[in-house]
């Protein structure tokens, strides 16, 4: 199971590093398959501001003077994004820098005007919506306003995080969740545990059409269902989506993206159904008939 080292560290106090981490969870049992630096392969790439923005007559590019903090403040590249503007923030791969996939980014002519270097867009960093908003936006990353000439991009678009890909036993049920791997981290470390919130406030409104009924107990000894109501399906707040993402799912609606978040987080499965949407209310936890086929939610 995959488990984001920032996500760990809304549980428990941290004081190591990923990798220090990492040697203590082998230490305790827990097989590591990797440990996923999810920047590691992007270097020298940094906030850059588009002070200037010429177009190139008789190209598609513009010319552009890129203000990068520490590391020059009037670099000239040049770029093809049509979404490119003065005053726009936005990633800077500087010459000599590193995108993933092993790609080189090296000072050369085009259309002969010297670049050094490549404006990029949020799918060169690897990154998707759910990561970063407007990551997917054909183009290049529009980066906030505030954001600091010569930041290491990894610091500004949540890209400096590690994933731990961590192989969880049979016997080990307790660990299939961030939580319960967050547990065994506390005890490692000798840290106190930070319980997270599991308060809500019951209604006395209920739905006469629910009703679960158990036909193999023996598989399924224990099912729960509950009504909710006044719910508005919208996207999921950033920090959800991304958590999602670092786990390896994409966001779906706020309604299924909590499924998910809870299923990961406390290790307890769960499904959200529409009753407006259903033949019956009546969920029937059974064994297939012979020859019985069924159509999946895919």
């Amino acid at each position: 199971m995959k488990v984001p080292f920032s996500w760990l560290k809304q549980y428990v106090d941290i004081d190591v590093t990923a990798q220090e981490l990492e040697d203590k969870l082998f230490g305790c049992g827990f097989e590591v398959e990797e440990l996923i630096d999810l920047g590691g392969e992007i270097s020298k790439v940094v906030v850059g501001v588009v002070t200037e923005c010429v177009p190139q007559e008789g190209t598609h590019l513009h010319i552009c003077k890129v203000d990068c903090g520490e590391y020059g403040h009037d670099i000239q590249i040049s770029t093809g994004a049509s979404n490119v503007y003065e005053g726009m923030h936005t990633p800077a791969a500087l010459d000599g820098s590193t995108l993933p996939g092993g790609i080189k980014i090296k000072a050369k002519p085009l259309m002969g005007v010297e670049s050094n270097g490549m404006l990029c867009s949020g799918e060169e960093l690897g990154l998707n919506d759910d990561l970063y908003p407007g990551a997917e936006v054909y183009g290049l990353l529009d980066l906030p306003k505030d954001t600091v000439p010569g930041t290491p991009i990894q610091e500004v678009v949540g890209l400096d995080d590690y994933i731990f890909d961590i192989s969880v036993t049979a016997n080990r049920a307790d660990c299939q969740s961030v939580l319960g791997i967050a547990r065994e981290v506390a005890a490692v470390l000798g840290k106190p545990l930070k319980m997270p919130a599991t308060d809500y406030t019951v209604s006395d409104t209920t739905d006469d059409r629910l009703s679960i009924t158990v036909e193999a107990p023996d598989l399924c000894p224990r099912y729960i269902g509950h009504y909710v109501r006044n719910i508005t399906p919208g996207p999921s707040p950033r920090w959800m989506k991304r958590q999602l993402a670092l786990c390896g799912l994409r966001s779906i609606s706020n309604v299924v993206d909590i499924t998910n978040y809870v299923m990961l987080e406390i290790g307890q499965p769960m499904h959200a159904f529409d009753m407006d949407t259903l033949e019956s209310c009546q969920i029937i936890v059974r064994r297939a008939k012979d020859g019985e086929e069924i159509t999946t939610l895919d």
